[in-house]
């Protein structure tokens, strides 16, 4: 038979297990990372960055807050890494995002860095695995 003191302990831990799910899933500042443009999406410095890439065009969309950031004066550096191949791509201003086009190594396993500068900002970095 269960004491008060122990239902009060297990309806606690079964709340506190709740409530990290639900910070989890909305993510390290109360919002949730969802793609807009069918990417991948991190986050680092407060900024959402969604990498959109396929074998012949990549594209880079950031969100402050889920609102569009300025990329007019914004530059990248990405690394693609696929299995012992490294490629490295300019990313530049395209109509709000930032955009490469050629010939790109996607597919499942490659890991992705970006690098992002932007005007009176410290260089932010971003990390991307393709499943």
């Amino acid at each position: 038979m269960k004491t008060n003191a122990s239902i009060a302990q297990t309806t606690f831990a079964s709340v506190v297990l709740c409530l990290a799910s639900v910070a989890h899933a909305a993510g390290p500042h109360g919002h949730t990372l969802e793609p807009r443009h069918g990417g991948m999406v991190v986050e680092a410095k407060d900024i959402d960055y969604e990498l959109v890439a396929s074998p012949k065009k990549v594209e880079l969309y950031l969100r402050d807050h889920g609102k569009p950031v300025d990329v007019m004066q914004a530059s990248a550096k990405l690394t693609l890494l696929s299995g012992d191949k490294k490629q490295e791509v300019e990313l530049k201003p395209a109509g709000g995002k930032l955009q490469a086009e050629g010939s790109f190594q996607v597919g499942p396993g490659t890991r992705a860095v970006v690098v992002v500068t932007r005007p009176d900002k410290a260089p932010a970095t971003a990390r991307f695995s393709f499943k």
